[in-house]
Parts: C-alpha cells; structure tokens; sequence
C-alpha cells in the first residue's frame, strides 16, 4: 500500500536510495527531510496551549476554536463532523443541480433527483396547494368506522411515512441471521423521548406548555375545527402511551428486546387488536410471527386502543400525518414545524437556507443515485486501499489485545478471537447500488413524492421477507459523514465521505490517522464487543459466548465506565448518562487504546517520527480529540442527553484519555491534574 501521494512517495523512496551512500549522520538528515515532507495532521491554530493536558484534554487540543467560533444561527451545533458535512452537503447539490436543470426522460435518476429538487424548492406552488395534498388522507382517517377499521389504518399509516403507536421494520433476525424477521416496536410520541411527558421541573414542564400551543396552532393552520380541545385529547392520549414506554436504558437491551410472538401469542398479547386486518394491510397476510421489543408496553397498548374513542384516534392520526408533512407542505406550516422542533427544543434561531433543506431531502429519498455520482467524482481507490490496512492492523491489534486479557477467561477468549475473524468491513460504497425504477417522482408533488417514496422504502423492506439475507445492502448513503457497526451481519461500514481530513488523509502522517479514523475504526469494531455487541457472536447471531465468570467481570467493568460517566456534568442540574452512553463508551474508550497498538504494528519495527516538536503517541490522542471538535448549543444539548445514546464531544475525549495508560506518558499527567486516574481506577476492557 502506498502511504502517501505520489509525489512524496518518490521523495521516501530517493531517501532510501541514498542510505548506502550515505554517512550515518546524513542519512539521518535526509530521514528528517522526508518525514518534513508529510501533512502532520495536527490543526495547530485550534489549539490552546496554555490549557493543562492533563486537566482538559479537548480544550488543550480544540480551545482556541471553542473560544472564537460562534455556531451560526441555523445551527443547533457545530464542529468538524458537521464542517465535513457541509462539504458534502456542497459536492451533493453540485451534482443534483447537472439533473434539476436537465430536461431529462421521465422515469430516468436524473428525472427524479432534478424534480424532487425542483418540488421542494417551489413554494410558489407549495404555498398555493396549502393543506389540498392532506386532504384525502384526513378523509381516509374520517372514514374509520371502527376499532377494527383502525388496526388496518395503522399499517396504512407507517407505510405512508406517517406512523402510528408502534413501528414496523425488517431486519435480519437476531437469532437466525441467515433469514429476515419482522420487528415492531413501541411508538407514536410528538415529543423526542417519554420522559418529556413525565418530568416535572420547570425545564419539562415549560416544553409541554410549548408543545400544546405549537400543537393547536398546527392544526388551526390545517383547517381542523376546535383545536383546543383536540390537542389536549391528543396530549392525553401521548401521555398515556409515554407512561407505558420503556426506557430508552431498557431499549438498548438486545437480550430483553428480542421477544418472538406467533400469530396466536399476538392475539393472546393484544385480543382487541385485529392482527389479520393489519398484516393484510402491509399485503402481507401470511406472516406466522414477529419480533415485539417491548411487550407490555403491546400488552398496555390493547388497552389503550379501545379505552380511547375513535374521535380521538381519528384526530391522534391527523396530527400524526400532519406533524410527519409539515416540512413539506406550505411556507405557514413549515415555519411552525421549526418553530418548535428546532428553536424551543434545540435553540437554533433560524431555518437553514431552502437550497440545503432541499438536498437533504434529495439525499434521504434518493440517496444511492447521488452517491454513485458522489463516488465517481470524489473518491479515490487509494483511499480504500489505505483504509484495508488500517482495518486489517486495527484487527490484529485486537487480536493481541484479546490474547493478552488478563480478566478473560481462555473459553471466551476462543469465542472473541473467532467473532473477531468474521468481521466484514465496507469502506466507500456499496458493490450493488439500490434500484429506485418503482419510485414515481413528479415535479409539481411534493407531498406526493414524499408519501410515494417512504411507501417504495416500506414495499422493499417487506419483499425481503422469505428470501435470502442481502449483506450488499448499505444503511448508509456514501456522502454521509458516519460509521457504523451492523451486529446482525458483523460488519463495519464507513462511508466514503467520512474518509477525509481530520478524519483521515492520504499525505497525513499515519499517527492523526490512527488516532481519528482509526479511532473510529476501533470504535465500530467495539460495537461488536460492547455490552450489547458482545450478545451477539461472530455470524450475527444473538448467543451468549460468555463463561459467567467472564461475563461478570465484564459487568463490573463496565459498570466502572458507568460510574465514571455519571459524574460528568453538562449542566449543574444534568449529568451524562452513564448507562444510556455505556454502549458507545466502550466503543470509545477499545476504539482510541487499540488505535495506539495499531500505530505501533504499522510502524514494523521502524522508530516513531516527531514532526512539529509532537511524538507520535501524542498525535495520535491529538487527532483523537481534534475529530470530535464541536460545541453545541444549550437546548440541544439537553435534548441530545435525553435520546443520543453517545456523550458530549467533550467527554467523549476526555472520558476516554483519562482510562489509557500511554496519555499519562505522553502529555506528563500526574497526580493533582484534574483528570487523572488513580491505575487502579482506570478502566480496561479490550
């Protein structure tokens, strides 16, 4: 593999041509010189220096920054996942306006990326069809007659886009991932997380009192009489429905989530609820089971249904259809919807400009057609070969790291060790790009578009029902700036745009990439061992590999993490939730340790390069830190701790380096610094 661009490659290689020739001292000379030639990485003028490193790791490393930059006013934060974001968020709408000004055959990609462009961006005829594109899905709700009616309804309902009290997905199943399985899971709440509903200090009960009024006058704007009333039978039947839902603490809880119920334990579980009108509403008839996350919050929904008169179901599904549209309907309606979910509940002043709303849009309803173009245009081979290597030192760094266990046990060991050789990595792009030829996409449709593409993503999830596990399939579009670890499949995805600096660069000195995307690397790897990874085993499938003994010292591990975790504070009234984020500490925290073994297997037995006065080991924590960069707005960032399994960019780096042994060596913690760790308080897992 080439480890930098061609220019500087054949500079290395001079260097090393010269080394017979030359006197020791010269040599070294001309290794200085081609180490000099390399992109260190490090974003110095982010920096502030006058910051303890052992007291404020991501200040040290991202303080200047946080000092000066102020998040823009259609922001709810800001940093460098967000930057890369915005530049692809650029390359995209490059690449959608070549389509929205071509006069393109109907039925072609090109049609349909320029007239969904062109569909959102027109709220000349958005604003003149007001609430028509509601109009026959509200007289569709009106003509429930029952009940019975309304179980059907719910099917119709999230097929559409628009929801309902609990979801509908396919996923491979948990415990036989060589075929498909049908999931429903708990629902149907305007507000992000139950606790909103529930929670009474001042914070909580202010955002309620927002909600009902935003609420009211959203369906004032949609013509619906007597919205007062309606809204506090919706916000009663909300809070109903919030006091039986699980906590998110119990959602991440792959073991307790996994519950099969044939045709004959659903009936069993929910007697009022019409099962057969409802799978034959998803053409569908002849599923035998499914998948119920949450059980008694099914077992108190039946319940539920038919306490609750179909008056207010009737309008409960309104609301749905129309809080799920409101973004894409007129100008009135769309203003109200940020209004809320974005300025109260996020803090952010303003809407984005049309044009990226617009793309957005694009991109989540027709985003593989972009990202083939996207690839074509901005991605280069080179950079997945690098990323293979980089994956294959972070496995075997793993590897050794798994062997090395002192708290494991030789079993369980064999188990890890044998999950660990079946990871599959992608990197880029898919290898079968999505087929979007079912999709009809008009230029004057907007709401139609919408409806017509979530119901084409629905009919494609059920037509994997029966057939074989499609391990070509991304649940990631190639411009996204993410990863992900799939436990069903074992695999870890990076997409292609993700695949740049500060995460990763091609004439970056190795040591900034180990620390970020191969930090990131690591970190989806330990997905597949964190506390819910770790259920799973190497072909997908939910099994316990774990002797008792190890797996209780696992536990007592992560319950450190936990605690450590706990006592962050974001605000004097709210701290990080140690057991909610546990899943991507662990991540964090096996991601960055394993990272710095990696460095150090890539290097072969050659010394380590300073550059810019910095040893390896510390731009490797460096480029750690300075990925997550980014600050967040107040609102958000309560709201984040409410429903985002990850913590603060702040203590996703500083929560991490304190647990590593190799940063007190490298930045000189000692006792007294306000993040040091006792050893014997320091968490290791892998």
């Amino acid at each position: 593999m080439t480890l930098y661009t061609g220019i500087k490659h054949a500079g290395m290689v001079a260097a090393v041509a010269l080394l017979s020739a030359c006197s020791a001292e010269q040599s070294a000379d001309a290794d200085k010189q081609a180490v000099r030639q390399l992109d260190s990485g490090v974003l110095t003028e982010n920096m502030n220096v006058a910051v303890k490193p052992g007291d404020d790791f991501f200040a040290y490393v991202n303080g200047a920054w946080l000092d000066s930059y102020v998040i823009p006013d259609d922001k709810a934060s800001f940093g460098n996942f967000y930057k890369l974001f915005e530049q692809s968020q650029a390359a995209v709408k490059t690449i959608i306006e070549e389509s929205a000004k071509g006069d393109n055959p109907t039925g072609s990609n090109e049609q349909k990326v320029g007239d969904l462009y062109n569909s959102y961006l027109d709220m000349d005829k958005r604003n003149a069809a007001g609430i028509t594109p509601l109009m026959a899905t509200f007289a569709e709700v009106d003509a429930l007659a029952d009940h019975k009616a309304l179980t059907a309804y719910f099917a119709k309902s999230m097929r559409s886009g628009f929801g309902a009290p609990f979801n509908f997905y396919v996923n491979g199943d948990s415990k036989d991932p060589t075929k498909y399985a049908v999931y429903n899971s708990q629902s149907g709440l305007g507000l992000p997380d139950r606790e909103y509903y529930l929670k009474e200090d001042d914070k909580s009960v202010d955002i309620r009192a927002k909600y009902i009024a935003h609420m009211e006058k959203m369906l004032t704007l949609a013509g619906i009489k007597n919205a007062a009333q309606h809204t506090a039978a919706i916000m009663e039947l909300e809070t109903s429905l919030a006091k039986v839902h699980w906590k998110k603490e119990d959602n991440r809880d792959t073991v307790k989530t996994y519950n099969v119920r044939d045709r004959a334990a659903l009936a069993e579980m929910m007697p009022d609820f019409d099962w057969d009108g409802y799978f034959a509403a998803f053409g569908k008839p002849d599923i035998a089971d499914m998948v119920i996350s949450q059980p008694s919050y099914f077992e108190a929904l039946n319940g539920i249904i038919t306490s609750t008169d179909m008056a207010i179901w009737k309008v409960y599904f309104k609301w749905l259809t129309l809080n799920r549209s409101a973004s894409f309907l007129n100008a009135e309606l769309d203003q109200q919807n940020f209004d809320f979910y974005s300025k109260v509940l996020r803090g952010v002043p303003k809407q984005q400009p049309q044009w990226k709303r617009a793309v957005r849009t694009v991109n989540r309803n027709l985003g593989e057609v972009i990202g083939k173009v996207y690839v074509a245009q901005h991605f280069v081979p080179e950079a997945k070969e690098r990323m293979m290597t980089l994956v294959g030192n972070l496995s075997k760094a793993y590897e050794i790291s798994i062997k090395n266990l002192d708290w494991m046990g030789e079993d369980t060991k064999v188990k890890a060790l044998e999950k660990l050789a079946k990871f599959t990595p992608k990197i880029g792009y898919p290898d079968i790009w999505k087929d979007y030829s079912a999709l009809d996409i008009k230029g004057d449709d907007l709401f139609g578009n919408i409806v017509r593409s979530n119901q084409s993503v629905h009919d494609r999830q059920v037509a994997r029902l029966g057939g074989p596990i499609q391990r070509h399939l991304w649940f990631m579009n190639p411009q996204t700036v993410n990863a992900y670890y799939n436990p069903s499949m074992n695999e870890i995805v990076f997409p292609a745009a993700i695949l740049q600096p500060p995460f990763f660069g091609i004439s970056t000195d190795d040591a900034v990439n180990y620390g970020a995307i191969g930090g990131v690397i690591g970190h989806e790897i330990g997905h597949g061992f964190d506390d819910q990874g770790s259920t799973y085993d190497g072909d997908g499938a939910l099994k316990d590999w774990w002797t008792e003994q190890d797996k209780e010292e696992f536990k007592k591990r992560t319950g450190s993490l936990v605690a450590q975790y706990n006592g962050f504070k974001v605000f004097d009234d709210l701290s990080v939730n140690g057991e909610f984020t546990l899943g991507e500490n662990i991540g964090d925290l096996g991601g960055l340790s394993i990272a710095i073994k990696a460095y150090r297997i890539s290097l072969d037995g050659k010394p380590a390069p300073v550059i810019d006065g910095l040893t390896a080991e510390q731009r490797i924590f460096i480029g750690w830190a300075q990925a997550f960069m980014g600050k967040m707005r107040d609102e958000a960032a309560r709201q984040r701790i409410a429903t985002d399994p990850h913590s603060p960019s702040r203590f996703r780096v500083n929560g991490v380096v304190r647990n590593i042994p190799e940063f007190y060596d490298a930045f000189d913690v000692k006792e007294g610094d306000k993040l040091y760790l006792a050893p014997e308080d320091r968490v290791k897992i892998w």
